[in-house]
């Protein structure tokens, strides 16, 4: 492990006198004098990469195997209505750790070539952003990090945003923390062999296999897990911030025989679809992807090796709560585990995610909190419905270790849904993404029930989630919803920021194979 060199607190980023007022008046008047004087929490932080709610505890995809989330989700407040800030790996994950919503900064989409926090010269906002775990470092945790927290993929070695100068320690290379794990199946062929069409990608990327040329505790999301446990018993002087960032079930679906064998081909349930579902709706620009699939009849074969590989990540996730029950930060750790995005198996002829719906856009986000917490008020297992950006895990996560927030910091702490799920928030939840040929970004509010979506070039769309969960009845000129409709567009950010592209110029900045990079889909 490489130590790393700590930052002080920069106080012009400290957000004023609302956090630290909120903080000291209300927490004081609503905490036990327990808690107040409780040593502060350590934090486990988990971001799974990729995961939509097929998950038992939320859409529960029928003969989805996840005795982990179950687990989880046990001991959590579960929040069924969050959703990303963006439906892209890189404006996601930084919007999530410097809590600064992609409206604002204008990181919409992925954009590849990068070697170290490119994004503070992409965004004129993020220049001087301080990441969460940089924060709390500046506010005495240890804070340490392995696996996919910034944005990195398992075949691009050495092109990730991640920040080092964020860590006290990070698992192995922090600029390259993924792609030395994940061994690939042998393949014989080419991608292309046997099929009608051009496969979306190169190399199997979008597609399964089985890995059986490696034993499985030595590869992949295992090792991190290992990695995580270990952490959990080092003894350290200091509270723990602890994140760990697991990357399956993202492409390509290669796990080991024993996650697909919970699937067998012919017990697989596809997603309900409606054929002509896109005549009333924005269109994705990916329907290629879909023809190719049913072209070739692989959609039974993709939805396997998608569901083993959230079993698989459901098994490293329990063995994490293990570690964490049998160490000796076991009565003091928050856990917060999020993922990025959402993501389609052929819902409205889309795959992966780059689209505004709420398959994309929602995602699993639990909140765990040790017992004291629990005896001062706070929900020991509950679900809520109110709307949460992912922007707000940041706030919340320092209003729940009682230090202030950064001024930077977009998103609304969510800790009264954590006493009182019922709790209604003012703030609907917003995710913003830029598509290609429009001169605009497009935004999405989700609220309790009904979800509108403002495209870049003016189309609109609204859905009734009660009535119509699959989004098939694009209800926007229902004069019945006329109000509902023009009450979430008023939601939608006055002047959101222009798309941010490539700067090539930042030390950063490194290109692909020796070429500028391009904003990019994968």
């Amino acid at each position: 492990m490489s130590l790393l060199p700590i930052k002080p607190a920069n106080p012009r980023f400290l957000r004023p006198s609302l956090t630290l007022l909120m903080i000291a008046v209300t927490w004081l008047s609503m905490l036990s004098p327990q808690l107040c004087s409780a040593e502060q929490p350590n934090i486990l932080f988990i971001a799974i990469d990729d995961l939509n709610d097929y998950i038992s505890p939320l859409a529960n995809h029928p003969g989805i195997v996840t005795p982990g989330f179950e687990r989880l989700a046990r001991r959590s407040t579960v929040f069924t209505n969050a959703h990303c800030a963006a439906p892209a790996c890189h404006p996601s994950r930084v919007a999530v750790m410097t809590g600064v919503h992609p409206s604002q900064s204008g990181i919409y989409r992925n954009l590849f070539g990068a070697h170290g926090p490119r994004w503070r010269d992409e965004s004129p906002e993020l220049k001087n952003a301080v990441v969460l775990s940089q924060h709390f470092r500046n506010n005495g945790y240890y804070s340490v990090g392995g696996g996919k927290i910034f944005h990195s993929l398992q075949w691009t070695p050495g092109d990730s945003q991640n920040d080092p100068n964020a860590w006290d320690e990070y698992r192995g290379d922090p600029l390259d923390p993924i792609s030395s794990d994940w061994p690939r199946p042998k393949f014989t062929q080419n991608q292309n062999t046997g099929f009608q069409g051009k496969r979306p990608l190169n190399n199997h990327l979008f597609g399964a296999a089985i890995i059986d040329n490696v034993e499985e505790q030595a590869f992949g999301d295992h090792l991190v897990a290992d990695w995580a446990i270990e952490q959990l018993n080092r003894n350290f002087d200091k509270p723990l911030f602890l994140a760990v960032g697991l990357f399956r079930p993202h492409i390509p679906w290669e796990v080991p025989k024993r996650w697909f064998d919970l699937y067998p081909i012919d017990s697989i349930q596809l997603p309900d679809i409606q054929r002509g579902d896109l005549k009333d709706s924005h269109d994705h620009g990916r329907r290629h992807w879909h023809k190719w699939v049913e072209d070739n009849d692989q959609w039974s074969k993709l939805m396997q090796g998608y569901l083993a590989s959230i079993s698989y990540v459901d098994h490293q996730l329990n063995r994490i709560l293990d570690g964490l029950e049998s160490s000796p930060k076991a009565k003091n750790t928050i856990i917060v585990l999020w993922s990025d995005h959402g993501f389609h198996i052929g819902e409205k002829e889309n795959w992966e995610k780059f689209a505004l719906w709420n398959q994309t856009t929602r995602v699993p986000l639990f909140v765990s909190l040790p017992a004291r917490y629990k005896k001062s008020g706070f929900s020991s297992q509950a679900r809520t419905n109110q709307p949460v950006t992912l922007t707000d895990i940041y706030p919340t996560l320092c209003d729940l270790a009682m230090i202030s927030t950064p001024k930077q910091c977009s998103g609304n702490s969510f800790v009264e849904q954590l006493r009182n799920p019922a709790s209604v928030r003012s703030h609907p939840a917003l995710t913003s993404f830029y598509f290609h040929r429009e001169s605009e970004a497009s935004h999405a509010i989700s609220g309790t029930r009904f979800r509108y979506i403002q495209y870049g070039n003016g189309f609109e769309e609204l859905y009734d989630l009660q009535n119509d969960p699959n989004e098939f009845i694009n209800q926007v000129d229902n004069q019945n919803f006329t109000s509902i409709k023009n009450k979430l567009k008023n939601s939608i950010p006055k002047k959101a920021s222009v798309n941010r592209l490539v700067p090539t110029d930042s030390a950063f900045h490194r290109g692909r194979s020796g070429k500028n990079p391009k904003q990019d889909r994968k």
